[in-house]
């Protein structure tokens, strides 16, 4: 696999020629049996693991994460055209650990980078929902979510690393817009979810 780039030296048409050029396996299209499971876990954290102990090869954790794919049941599994093996995730299976931001307002736009080296810019196709407070590691803030891939509502997310989070923030109060949120590629994500 190519080295990673540089986030911060690369602008937004940069990085959206890049996840233009990202081909994923068609994890979808493929249906074989359940074969049994992965003896993998992915932490809260983003760390992999197998059978315990971590996936200290990065290279190797890119390659699972590209046959990564969310069931119906809202379950995990690793997929290829012959086998699917069941993978724990605690949280959600990536972390958008840094972002580039450019413009302000609606002329927004945020890309994200996440602990597996792809590219995501926020948008109607991958948006970013703030889960309420009080999840699993203590913190009192809402726990954002960026959608990767698959299916909207049921498909791949990635937790918000918590600096990164603060950062969105920050912009969110810098807008000034009435209701706390924050823009990106036209569309606006709220910080608290919507009544009912």
């Amino acid at each position: 696999m190519e080295p990673l780039p540089d986030l911060a030296t690369l602008s937004l048409p940069e990085i959206a020629r890049l996840v233009e050029e990202q081909r994923l396996p068609p994890v979808d299209q493929w249906n074989p049996q359940h074969c049994g499971d992965s003896e993998m876990r992915i932490a809260a954290d983003g760390t992999w693991f197998h059978q315990g102990s971590p996936i200290g090869r990065p290279t190797m954790v890119r390659l699972f994460s590209t046959i990564l794919r969310r069931e119906p049941d809202g379950g995990y599994v690793l997929v290829t055209p012959v086998e699917k093996l069941t993978i724990a995730v605690d949280d959600a299976p990536f972390v958008a650990v840094e972002m580039k931001a450019e413009g302000d307002g609606p002329e927004s736009r945020l890309a994200f980078r996440l602990n597996t080296g792809d590219l995501v810019t926020a948008g109607r196709d991958h948006p970013l929902r703030f889960a309420p407070a009080g999840g699993p590691d203590g913190h009192d803030a809402p726990h954002p979510y960026l959608h990767v891939r698959g299916t909207i509502g049921a498909g791949l997310e990635a937790l918000v690393a918590r600096s990164v989070y603060y950062d969105l923030a920050e912009r969110a109060i810098a807008s000034g817009d009435a209701a706390p949120g924050i823009w990106s590629d036209g569309a606006f994500f709220p910080f608290a979810p919507a009544a009912a």
